[in-house]
């Protein structure tokens, strides 16, 4: 979103009092420079995503960042002996090999998930933890159903599909930690819920372009909600996190056997019916439960 764009939403947008008014301006600046970063990230998350953001990234390198923070270190290697991730049985001791067998996009999703939870552990946001734990719970769920969907439906890669999960929830997540300056706005559900859901896409696209993320990655995530996107040619990691979006929404809300209209359209694009994801659901209930296990969701 360029300035002008932004300018013109906060003009047009009606806002019910200053408050409402103040943060979206706040906002919409952020954006409109470029300053979109998650707060309380530690510096070691930073040069991991420096270093994977680098075209000649070697396995070398990656190594040499993340031992560098032990606890990150251990997450990825127990990520990588997990039974979700470790499907060979044969244990992990040592942190090249560890990177070496899951790649960087495990990597990055081993990242993000340290990077939460030391968001969730800031003093700051202590008030915030309940909506910080249900929306990582969600980004959680939606890696898992992404990973699977990608792997069982489509030719993509399934550990980007599921980094790619991982970061759907990243704009609401920034959104909710600005807004915590704004406690007004915090003790209305109803206003707060409507800026989140107009904004997280393009801050969700910011923070990822900040970090270098892969276009795939960035567009999908910036892309997902819109149903009447192109939807021609292969399946694209636009099409897998819809699919697991509108599947979650739609089991949260009652039987993905009996799917609302946006749920069909996903099915329709990967040319699915309703009992096939039922069936490979039901089939892979324990490849999601350690996933869910592994992102520490």
């Amino acid at each position: 979103m360029n300035a002008a764009e932004v300018t013109s939403t906060v003009e047009t947008r009606a806002l019910p009092n200053t408050v409402t008014f103040g943060f979206v301006k706040a906002l919409a600046a952020e954006l409109s420079k470029g300053q979109v970063e998650l707060p309380s990230v530690p510096e070691v998350v930073v040069r991991l995503q420096r270093a994977l953001s680098d075209e000649n990234a070697s396995n070398e390198s990656v190594v040499k960042v993340l031992g560098a923070e032990p606890v990150l270190a251990a997450k990825l290697m127990n990520m990588a002996n997990s039974a979700a991730l470790n499907t060979s049985g044969r244990m992990i001791a040592d942190l090249r090999t560890a990177v070496a067998r899951v790649g960087f996009n495990i990597v990055r999703s081993a990242a993000l998930s340290f990077a939460v939870e030391a968001l969730r552990r800031a003093s700051e946001y202590q008030h915030l933890t309940k909506p910080l734990d249900d929306l990582w719970k969600n980004s959680v769920q939606i890696a898992a159903l992404s990973h699977v969907i990608a792997r069982r439906f489509s030719s993509l890669n399934g550990d980007t599909a599921l980094l790619t999960g991982l970061m759907h929830n990243v704009g609401r997540i920034y959104i909710l930690t600005r807004a915590s300056a704004f406690p007004a706005l915090i003790a209305d559900p109803l206003t707060f819920n409507s800026i989140s859901r107009d904004w997280h896409m393009n801050v969700a696209r910011a923070v990822l372009e900040n970090w270098r993320m892969p276009d795939e990655i960035v567009d999908a995530v910036g892309n997902y909600e819109d149903l009447d996107r192109e939807m021609r040619g292969p399946v694209t990691l636009t099409d897998v996190l819809s699919l697991a979006t509108r599947l979650e929404n739609n089991r949260a809300g009652g039987d993905i056997a009996a799917p609302d209209e946006f749920l069909l359209r996903s099915l329709q694009r990967l040319q699915l019916q309703p009992k096939d994801v039922h069936t490979v659901l039901d089939e892979s209930a324990e490849e999601i439960a350690a996933l869910k296990q592994a992102l520490g969701g």
